[in-house]
């Protein structure tokens, strides 16, 4: 939940006053879950600590549009900054906690310097040259990425980052502007040859579902990638190959933001949007030794925003 706004009519005093009154309950709301997570680690706990870093986080983005805000933006309260930036550092903290070093974020503010050719830059690279005859399909404006497969394209828009970890987490907020729309994760090992184009497995979450695909051991495996291509793919394999997927009924709101979370261990793997589990799946495939790359699957448009990536310690 956040922060209640100062009201247009009030004097630039009582939205000081405003601001300082929230951060400083935020302030103490974090550092009573962080102590209570530190004492005893139980699975209430752990609930607890889950549900309330994305409330509270929400919270510190929303009080630091206010700071920035002109109204309020001169003779700022000293007190204000400090416990805000206290809390911002104990929500780093807790992040870390929980899915280990920080080992990629980005939060997409920054400019293209023209609009007719791709500008990605931080590492970031597309398929649009090798599939969508160089259109640009990856567009970074309002300080986040717009991702939309041209209509030229003979594949689904991909946008990738190195991402190399064994365990590890994904966070990012995400829009789809049109109830069609789907955005994937899909995490890659382009060393590994069993499997076709390092697909190891894939988070697909639309507006009505989420699905989490082992493809390591399913439809990109070599063996039943081959048989597929070569139409000799037999019943029994296509059994195998549907029973790596699972799908869990989802409901998003087309044209709203949500937090995605996906977290890796071991063989489990686990979705959360907004704070709330959407999908667990426990297969082979997920314990792939060396995640080393993130792809952004787009079939038709999303948009994404602050991602971090963590790898587990």
């Amino acid at each position: 939940m956040q922060p209640e706004a100062a009201g247009e009519g009030q004097n630039e005093s009582d939205k000081r006053a405003h601001l300082d009154s929230n951060s400083e309950r935020l302030t103490n709301s974090i550092f009573q879950v962080n102590a209570a997570h530190s004492i005893e680690r139980n699975s209430e706990l752990d609930s607890r600590w889950n549900a309330s870093q994305g409330n509270l986080l929400e919270e510190l983005v929303h009080l630091a549009a206010l700071r920035r805000a002109r109204a309020v933006r001169s003779n700022f309260p000293m007190k204000t900054v400090l416990l805000t930036t206290i809390a911002v550092a104990l929500v780093g903290s807790l992040s870390a906690a929980e899915h280990g070093k920080l080992i990629f974020e980005d939060h997409f503010e920054r400019n293209e310097s023209q609009e007719t050719k791709e500008e990605l830059s931080h590492g970031w690279g597309s398929n649009s040259k090798s599939r969508a005859k160089g259109n640009k399909q990856v567009d970074l404006k309002d300080g986040a990425m717009y991702i939309k497969t041209h209509a030229e394209a003979d594949h689904a828009a991909s946008v990738t980052h190195p991402a190399e970890f064994t365990n590890g987490a994904v966070e990012l907020r995400f829009m789809l502007e049109n109830e069609a729309d789907m955005l994937g994760l899909d995490f890659a090992d382009l060393q590994f040859k069993e499997v076709h184009a390092g697909h190891l497995f894939k988070v697909d979450v639309g507006t009505k579902k989420v699905v989490i695909d082992d493809m390591k051991s399913g439809s990109m495996n070599m063996q039943f990638y081959d048989a597929k291509k070569a139409k000799t793919l037999t019943k029994e394999q296509t059994q195998v190959i549907n029973s790596m997927k699972k799908t869990f009924p989802a409901k998003l709101n087309a044209g709203t933001w949500s937090t995605l979370l996906v977290t890796i261990k071991g063989e489990t793997l686990t979705v959360a949007i907004d704070g709330e589990e959407a999908g667990v799946a426990t297969s082979p495939g997920f314990a792939h030794p060396t995640k080393r790359l993130l792809r952004f699957s787009v079939p038709k448009s999303a948009v994404v925003d602050d991602l971090k990536i963590w790898a587990a310690q």
